[in-house]
């Protein structure tokens, strides 16, 4: 299904967008490296039930900074996904938030609940809530001293092991662009078997993404901690989902440890970390009945 794509100025940034299908507003909100190019197979899988809307958020592919780059905060991509959704839509929203994506989910609930119909965070993390996460913060300053010292592929490479992704669900490649099967729709090769000039493009996109994360989301995400009075409240209107095949992974755990905070129990989706795009359809059918449908 085609989609409709846009830009909007926000301060600070200027967001790339795309829209596609009909039916209630469900606005997606990547983690990691990720783009609306990797989401495009999960939106379609939606788009028949759902006006879909994914986009890249600021400092990533082609939603530049306005400034030099810089540090981020969950509470401002927060409000990135409000305004996004006030140019879309007047009602409340269903929105999906995966891997720090959830964490940008939950703060626009918390920020700002009359924008949201229901919220699903799948796996977000909240890596502050865990017995761990003294150590936690010290690896991922290591992560971040490595991409400096030694470039991103070390310092890739430390990120995955700390995370303890899965990487045949896909669960990796959620962080590191890694499409699985649900990447960009057509023709992913040539007629030699070389990636056409969209995938390339998209991959050299997570690439320069990856730079951006690890030296500028990677720290101050994982050590956002979530509203939890605010979420509380709020409880009713939310969905923690975990990976069916993740179980004992960091995010997994993670996503488990704040439904028990919340007093809600976590909502298994199919495949792991990643399942949104190894397994687009199956986890698509079961977000739908997440959401009431």
């Amino acid at each position: 299904m085609d989609a409709t794509t846009g830009t909007l100025k926000v301060p600070g940034a200027t967001l790339y967008h795309e829209v596609r299908g009909h039916g209630p507003v469900l606005l997606v909100i990547s983690g990691g490296v990720m783009d609306s190019a990797v989401l495009t197979g999960f939106a379609e899988s939606l788009a028949g039930r759902y006006t879909v809307v994914t986009y890249d958020r600021r400092g990533n592919s082609r939603s530049p900074l306005d400034g030099p780059d810089a540090d981020q905060d969950v509470a401002t991509h927060a409000g990135d996904a409000r305004r996004l959704l006030a140019g879309v839509t007047d009602a409340p929203a269903h929105v999906l938030g995966v891997s720090s994506g959830g964490l940008i989910a939950l703060e626009l609930a918390a920020r700002h609940p009359g924008a949201v119909r229901s919220v699903v965070a799948h796996e977000p993390v909240a890596f502050e809530l865990l017995p761990e996460a003294a150590l936690l913060r010290e690896g991922f300053d290591d992560v971040r001293r490595t991409a400096r010292d030694r470039g991103v592929g070390p310092a890739m490479e430390k990120f995955a092991a700390l995370l303890d992704l899965d990487e045949e669900d896909g669960g990796a490649g959620a962080e590191s662009g890694e499409s699985g099967d649900g990447g960009e729709s057509g023709d992913a090769a040539g007629p030699l078997g070389e990636p056409d000039p969209a995938t390339l493009e998209m991959f050299a996109r997570m690439g320069r993404n990856a730079a951006f994360m690890l030296a500028h989301e990677a720290v101050p995400f994982t050590r956002h901690l979530p509203d939890l009075d605010a979420l509380k409240a709020l409880a009713p209107r939310l969905v923690i989902g975990v990976g069916a095949e993740s179980e004992g992974q960091l995010p997994h755990r993670a996503g488990a440890a704040l439904a028990a905070r919340l007093g809600l129990a976590p909502v298994a989706f199919p495949g792991g970390h990643g399942g949104f795009t190894s397994r687009p359809g199956p986890f698509a059918d079961v977000l739908h009945r997440a959401l009431g449908g």
